[in-house]
């Protein structure tokens, strides 16, 4: 079976032309098929404060309200977006640039409000894996912004790393598949303060004594959860790693079944 990467990138990586222009660099050098997932919060942020609209954030998730779902569904789908489009082009590589809304391919539903109402954020229902596999057999690679919809016409905001790991879900019957997270850090750190005390191995026995250790904690948690549920559901391998580390995947965190 042809083997595939799902790659996400954060925000802050895409929305910085130098770090971007790396990352494209990388992407572009590597063998293989790929996907490639982006976040974009931090202009979603600077654009609603440009505007007057208020950024509400609870545990690091934002609030999406009506107001603010123009803002993110105009820079995720739009700016962020597509300027990565046009720098993958430039690099020979003919990308297509993709919200949930597009060929129906991620539908969900708005998140029921339990404790906190996070208003129009969604949660995904499925991702149509089958229409992803045909436009990698066509030398297409997409570029998937954190948005779906909910099939009456709503478009839901959605974490990026759910969106990466249901789309590597979503291609296992396809492709040998390989999810990477990319971020700031050289991977999970043991010391949040040494970025070198990186964990170069994480598997179902070893995690819950990291969490109860408060050594995974935070926004790593849903992380490393994203992860897991995509190894159970067939993903052969998900590493977490720095952005400047994609050409050597062998760096970073593995995250293993056992």
């Amino acid at each position: 079976m042809e083997k595939i990467t799902v790659i996400k990138v954060g925000g802050k990586i895409v929305e910085e032309t130098d770090s971007l222009h790396r990352l494209l660099d990388d992407i572009a050098a590597m063998p293989g098929l790929k996907v490639l997932v982006h976040g974009g919060g931090r202009s979603a942020t600077a654009l609603a404060q440009r505007l007057g609209i208020e950024t509400v954030m609870i545990e690091g998730r934002r609030v999406t309200t009506a107001e603010m779902l123009d803002v993110v569904t105009m820079v995720y789908g739009g700016k962020v977006n597509k300027n990565i489009v046009a720098q993958l082009q430039a690099r020979k590589i003919n990308a297509l640039g993709l919200t949930g809304a597009d060929m129906n391919v991620i539908r969900g539903h708005k998140r029921p409000v339990k404790t906190v109402d996070y208003g129009w954020v969604g949660d995904v229902d499925a991702v149509d894996g089958g229409m992803l596999a045909s436009l990698i057999s066509k030398g297409i690679v997409p570029v998937m912004a954190p948005l779906i919809h909910d099939g009456n016409g709503n478009m839901l905001n959605t974490n990026a790393d759910t969106i990466a790991a249901e789309t590597a879900k979503s291609l296992v019957p396809y492709f040998d598949v390989t999810l990477v997270f990319c971020f700031e850090k050289n991977g999970v750190l043991r010391d949040a303060e040494d970025d070198n005390s990186v964990i170069s191995r994480i598997d179902s026995q070893s995690y819950p004594s990291l969490v109860e250790q408060g050594v995974v904690s935070g926004g790593m948690l849903p992380k490393l959860q994203n992860a897991f549920d995509a190894l159970h559901a067939g993903v052969k391998e998900v590493v977490i790693t720095k952005a400047e580390n994609l050409a050597d995947c062998e760096a970073g965190t593995h995250v293993v079944e056992k």
